[in-house]
């Protein structure tokens, strides 16, 4: 079913006319003074016109220095929505800058900005998400999205969120799980990423299978991924025409496949034949994932046997001009050809 895109107009109430900008140095102090102003219509003014300064790292590290994040953070709360709207998007773009991004997370942005999952306003909420995965791609803003307790909230919110912010939020659980994913497991996130293999969207699709690959990376996932179901699901996304799931979905049946079980789910949902087919196609994005995921299948004295008649497959990945995937397939060829 498709949903309206979140849009980033102002009410047609506000004024966007932008208050005159004092030159050079003075500019931002005078911003920073106004944010505090108690006039409505002076903060939502002073918003406007640091949004366009802020695209500037040099003005992003000013306004750190000067103090700005302290009074951005307050503004979070502000009654009005144009304000919530516009700090934002401040924020969001600051958070573009390496230098934006390292501010944000010394000042505690990240816990600041929990009490906007539930705003009213989608865009409030689309921008709050965009600043979470910007920071979440640091290793030191992942961690805090996890010290802030947020990835079991952000898991419920994939259930209800319109699906460009889901989009965002996939990718702020990838990153984040591939550091712990502990806290995801216990709030149920196999089963709601599960779901989301089935949807219309192929971002959110894709986006789904990459986190369940984070998910896979750790022994407890493996297991949560095989005892929920998801490997047949994946198998049978394997047949999907869009390079961007094939790839995800390969990765995530790889790290999965890991384990006894995982071989085994994978060989009952009979994933050789749709491995095979992205083996042999020579512009396949999936070629090298589905190379070691069939290794791995070889393992199996079933999935060896099935296999020994198409060594042929392999053998012409030997010239791909990829070293990776050459590399894969002489070890595929060697497992494959293993006689105990």
């Amino acid at each position: 079913m498709a949903q309206p895109r979140i849009s980033a107009y102002l009410p047609p109430d506000i004024d966007p006319t932008k208050a005159p900008l004092a030159f050079g140095r003075r500019a931002l102090p005078k911003l920073n003074e106004e944010l505090q102003s108690p006039e409505l219509l002076t903060q939502q003014r002073a918003l406007m016109a640091l949004c366009d300064l802020v695209h500037d790292p040099e003005k992003v590290y000013q306004a750190i220095a000067l103090g700005f994040l302290d009074n951005l953070k307050t503004l979070l709360v502000h009654h009005d929505q144009t304000v919530r709207q516009k700090t934002t998007e401040v924020l969001s773009i600051m958070a573009l800058h390496s230098i934006g991004r390292q501010g944000l997370i010394r000042s505690g942005i990240i816990s600041a900005l929990t009490g906007l999952l539930d705003d009213p306003v989608p865009i409030c909420r689309k921008n709050t998400h965009q600043i979470f995965g910007m920071m979440a791609k640091l290793p030191e803003g992942a961690g805090g999205v996890l010290q802030a307790n947020l990835i079991p909230p952000l898991v419920l919110k994939l259930k209800t969120e319109l699906d460009e912010i889901q989009e965002l939020i996939l990718d702020t659980l990838s990153n984040c799980l591939r550091v712990e994913v502990s806290e995801a497991l216990a709030a149920g996130a196999v089963t709601v990423l599960k779901e989301k293999l089935s949807h219309s969207s192929t971002v959110i699709k894709s986006k789904a299978a990459w986190v369940l690959l984070e998910i896979s990376s750790h022994a407890e996932g493996k297991i949560a991924v095989c005892k929920e179901g998801v490997i047949p699901l994946l198998v049978s996304l394997l047949d999907d025409t869009q390079p961007e799931v094939q790839v995800s979905t390969t990765g995530a049946l790889m790290f999965a496949a890991v384990t006894p079980q995982g071989r085994s789910s994978a060989m009952g949902a009979e994933a050789i034949p749709p491995l095979l087919k992205l083996v042999a196609e020579e512009t396949s994005r999936a070629r090298l994932n589905a190379i070691k995921t069939l290794t791995l299948l070889a393992e199996l004295p079933e999935g060896r046997q099935a296999l020994l008649g198409h060594r042929d497959t392999f053998q012409r990945c030997l010239d791909d001009p990829s070293e990776a995937v050459q590399r894969a397939a002489d070890i595929a060829i060697t497992v494959i050809q293993w006689k105990p």
